[in-house]
């Protein structure tokens, strides 16, 4: 894959799924972003709760007015499986910059005295191993994660530079309907946003995890503070997900992007396990806690084969993703005009979540002109191509960042279908090449937190959170 033009930013996203212990996520976590460095990928982002894992189907035993001991043990298990980065709690907000510069005392006091590092370590390691995986890879990495602190758990998301480490944490100001049972409410402050230099360009980044998205005051709070790239680890799998981030583009007149878990049944998650376990060497990871995502039930999965390998697939001009034949290449549009596409589109039917799946064809191949969508598959990278006007289009200013949707067999069945923009897919990655400058024209006509704002009528302010805007 050729490298990003210049003054371009290469995003990145999946929707890989937790694995049963946080030593498999994390050596998958490292195999991701060692793909993505492949493809010259600056930045990735991976899903809410991705290390500790989201507990989809759970309920803890729990009714109003009623626990069980068996809902307690599970909540145990799922305690025990959430990472410890060492922070403290302080009032939901954790130790903030003095946990980020490491000025907090450590708590491995048996390290040798000529061994500061060591000395200094709080938690179990899993910062060290996200650092290290961000420094060996070269890629920035933006990753969710269940983080416990005293008693409480926290969902997450860590910034990590490659050169720096980790440059700031932000915890989960308000968690959806049920996940209030098990994550305590993140404190406003970790709402601060935070800045980084790739290949001389400025980007000012923040995250809203799920669907704090859905927070018109939160998602102020972000515009305010000048980001030009707005980051949305979410468990999300809906339609309606993809036109909230739309929202959120053409309102903060910035770049975004989404990732979300895709999650199979029990049986053939394990299976992807054991073939990640294969092909990266483990991570030396600091611990191998088991995921109480393994014992969520999963409904029956019917046979459908052995690989995963996402097919090619394309954009028709009304925007419907439609799924290519395996043996045939994908055309480019100089080959197939529109017309011609419409004519030749291969049959399909929609299941009852209105998912469009394409039937199998009869051994006469079609194609259709190709998308603008870069996914990566098992054998390299498939890169198609459309008209200027097209590609303007996909990626004018106030559109997603990251977009693209593939399509699964009817055979399949998911707990999570995914949501980084690119459904149904545990496997790959996609890309897209962003001008930050581009945030900049959009302001011409609108701008949230300043010209459009009437800062002079409207007063908006963030317990513990400095709104300064960040500079460009």
């Amino acid at each position: 894959m050729s490298a990003p033009t210049k003054g371009t930013i290469r995003l990145a996203t999946a929707s890989p799924a937790t694995q049963p212990t946080t030593r498999a996520t994390l050596s998958q976590l490292q195999h991701v972003a060692s793909r993505a460095a492949a493809a010259r990928a600056d930045l990735l982002l991976l899903p809410e709760a991705y290390l500790g894992g989201y507990p989809r189907g759970s309920d803890f035993g729990c009714r109003v007015g009623a626990r069980t001991d068996e809902g307690r043990d599970e909540f145990l298990r799922y305690f025990q499986a959430a990472v410890d980065l060492g922070d403290t709690i302080g009032n939901g907000a954790g130790a903030g910059d003095a946990w980020v510069k490491r000025q907090l005392p450590g708590n491995q006091p048996e390290a040798a005295a000529d061994d500061a590092a060591a000395q200094n370590q709080r938690g179990d390691g899993t910062r060290e191993e996200l650092e290290r995986i961000a420094r060996d890879t070269g890629v920035f990495i933006v990753v969710g994660l269940v983080e416990r602190a005293g008693g409480s758990l926290y969902c997450s998301v860590v910034y990590i530079s490659p050169t720096q480490g980790i440059i700031g944490k932000r915890r989960k100001v308000q968690p959806t309907g049920t996940e209030r049972l098990i994550w305590a409410q993140g404190s406003p402050a970790t709402l601060k946003a935070v800045m980084t230099t790739i290949r001389g360009v400025r980007i000012n980044l923040a995250a809203a995890i799920c669907w704090e998205n859905y927070m018109p005051l939160l998602r102020q709070s972000l515009y305010q503070q000048n980001i030009n790239l707005y980051l949305a680890p979410t468990a999300d799998g809906r339609d309606a997900w993809l036109g909230l981030m739309r929202t959120v583009a053409l309102e903060g007149r910035c770049f975004v992007v989404s990732s979300n878990m895709c999650v199979r049944s029990s049986s053939s998650q394990q299976q992807q396990t054991e073939q990640i376990d294969s092909a990266a060497s483990p991570a030396a990871a600091p611990h191998d806690r088991e995921s109480p995502l393994s014992r969520v039930a999963s409904p029956p999965q019917a046979h459908h084969g052995s690989t995963t390998r996402r097919r090619n697939s394309c954009l028709t001009e009304e925007g419907f993703e439609i799924a290519l034949p395996r043996a045939a290449p994908a055309t480019t549009s100089g080959s197939s005009s529109p017309s011609r596409a419409r004519k030749e589109r291969r049959q399909s039917i929609f299941d009852e979540d209105g998912n469009e799946i394409v039937l199998p064809c009869d051994g006469k191949d079609k194609t259709v002109p190709a998308a603008d969508v870069v996914v990566e598959e098992d054998e390299g990278v498939d890169v198609s191509t459309v008209d200027d006007a097209q590609k303007q289009k996909q990626q004018a200013t106030g559109g997603p960042a990251v977009k693209g949707k593939s399509m699964a067999t009817a055979a399949d069945h998911f707990l999570s279908r995914g949501g980084s923009s690119i459904w149904e897919d545990d496997h790959g990655i996609i890309y897209a090449d962003v001008d930050f400058e581009d945030c900049i024209r959009g302001r011409l006509d609108l701008d949230a937190a300043g010209s459009y704002s009437r800062n002079d009528s409207f007063k908006f302010s963030v317990e513990g959170l400095d709104l300064d805007p960040l500079p460009y």
